[in-house]
């Protein structure tokens, strides 16, 4: 025990963590579109591989809800084998900006570009996962998902199994929430474990006819890319998906690193090492054709929750995870297709930010808006562009606001009009600029001070150039222009 000071605390974390994982890593898979034995393989490598690696050292890793749409996307468009090569490209991609030391620059993404993108994403699965509670096809899209709910609804209260699947997704839902009401130590046992132990148990006692995960065997479900699918990089639709996927996986990860940071009084978080980490993961999980992993924020806040002081827990839970797979993988085989849509269901319910948008529409409206802005191009475009349309958005904003600009005009009603230009004159504020300049009377000498500014881009000072000239053409004076004083270099 001297070796392993924290053995007891490790183990027993370890199986809290396995207990969380398993029913998620499941679901997961199944609404990627994949055999459910990809979410088990994922997570069994981010327990064993991605685990034993520096980074951070209570972060747990696997098969994420945040990448369902993504994967069930890629998977339609390029087929199952290719995604085996889309996860391993993006791996390779992560290790490449961890080597680079690129991991903390994550932490600039705007946050409400990253909540925005974790809004949308749950929004798609809260939609395509009522169908599936309800045993029916979920249209391709997020907007036709959303948008074919009452239809569904129709035909799902017109069919006895259709409601049964329904009741038992419903239930799931109920299970999960209300179990925190329960006392701590009922709580021990994880509430979407109880909820599919429960939704299983009365499918099987009242014999519903409902849809059961379909059981492939771990071997048969492991599938390497093979040439063909690398075939595929040729295709230049699957280097977008790749990008997505590594800006995706890699921002969830290191935002989910900083929140569990909050979490304990352990070491710190290293970016740059967990972003090699989570490279390594993707990397392997690619060779063996499986999902890809991210950390993901419920297992390690569990984690540390559970009491875990060292990696060694997150590594056991993958052991865990493995030996469920090789002995008891059949058990799978009763888990009823609606009880998982429920933990998806809640599972993206959590991924909207219901109070950060509340508050941030109290404080920084601008904000709120390129959330909500982030969140609708996802549900109405797809995930890839949503997040560019977000990212551009952000950047505008920012662009905008630091382009803060006054300009004074000064007229004493005798004399040359004076107009005081201070802050920073960039091309985003010239029609505003030019407008005041050019509504000053042409009878007029004018003054032009642009000593306030801080900075004066080329589009403003060659459209200022072109107002002072078109202006004293007139036949006025020329107009006065003080130059911006030059930036003075430090001294050493």
């Amino acid at each position: 025990m001297t070796t392993y000071p924290h053995l007891r605390q490790d183990f027993a974390a370890s199986l809290v963590v396995f207990l969380v994982a398993l029913p998620l890593c499941v679901g997961v898979a199944v609404a990627s579109g994949v055999p459910a034995e990809l979410g088990l393989v994922t997570g069994i490598v981010g327990g064993l591989v991605t685990g034993l690696m520096r980074g951070s050292s209570l972060q747990v890793s696997g098969p994420a809800a945040g990448l369902t749409v993504l994967v069930f996307e890629a998977v339609n468009e390029f087929g199952l084998p290719a995604l085996g090569v889309i996860v391993l490209a993006a791996g390779l991609l992560q290790l490449t900006m961890g080597a680079l030391k690129l991991g903390r620059w994550f932490r600039a993404i705007s946050v409400s570009v990253v909540e925005g993108m974790l809004a949308g994403i749950g929004l798609v699965i809260i939609a395509g996962q009522l169908y599936a509670a309800a045993g029916l096809k979920a249209p391709a899209s997020g907007l036709d998902k959303i948008l074919g709910l009452p239809g569904a609804t129709a035909d799902a209260l017109g069919s006895t199994a259709a409601l049964a699947s329904l009741a038992v997704g419903a239930g799931t839902v109920a299970v999960i929430v209300l179990w925190k009401k329960l006392p701590k130590k009922a709580q021990t046992v994880p509430g979407a474990l109880a909820a599919v132990v429960l939704a299983t148990l009365v499918t099987l006692v009242f014999n519903l006819p409902v849809a059961t995960v379909e059981v492939n065997g771990l071997l048969d479900s492991i599938q390497p890319p093979g040439a063909s699918a690398f075939g595929e990089l040729a295709n230049p639709a699957i280097i977008g998906t790749i990008l997505a996927f590594t800006l995706i996986a890699s921002a969830e990860s290191l935002f989910s690193a900083a929140a569990v940071d909050r979490l304990h009084d352990g070491p710190r978080t290293a970016y740059d090492k967990e972003l090699m980490a989570q490279g390594v993961g993707n990397t392997v999980c690619g060779a063996l054709g499986a999902l890809p992993m991210t950390a993901v924020i419920v297992r390690s806040s569990a984690n540390v929750q559970a009491g875990a002081k060292t990696k060694a827990s997150r590594v056991l839970h993958g052991v865990w995870l493995l030996l469920f797979a090789a002995l008891l993988p059949q058990t799978l085989a009763l888990i009823p297709l609606p009880a998982l849509a429920g933990i998806l269901i809640h599972a993206g319910f959590k991924l909207i930010p219901f109070r950060e948008v509340v508050s941030l529409w109290r404080a920084h409206r601008g904000e709120a808006l390129i959330l909500v802005a982030t969140a609708v191009s996802i549900v109405v475009v797809n995930m890839f562009e949503g997040v560019l349309i977000g990212l551009a958005l952000a950047v505008i904003k920012t662009a905008w606001e630091a382009s803060h600009l006054k300009l004074e005009i000064v007229d004493k009603g005798a004399g040359p009009i004076q107009a005081h230009l201070s802050g920073n004159a960039t091309f985003l504020r010239l029609p505003k600029i030019l407008d005041s300049l050019e509504a000053l009377p042409h009878d007029r000498p004018v003054e032009l001070d642009l000593s306030g500014l801080h900075h004066l881009d080329h589009a403003c000072r060659t459209a200022l150039e072109n107002w002072a000239e078109r202006h004293s053409a007139v036949g006025s004076k020329p107009v006065r222009v003080t130059e911006p004083e030059p930036v003075k270099a430090a001294t050493p």
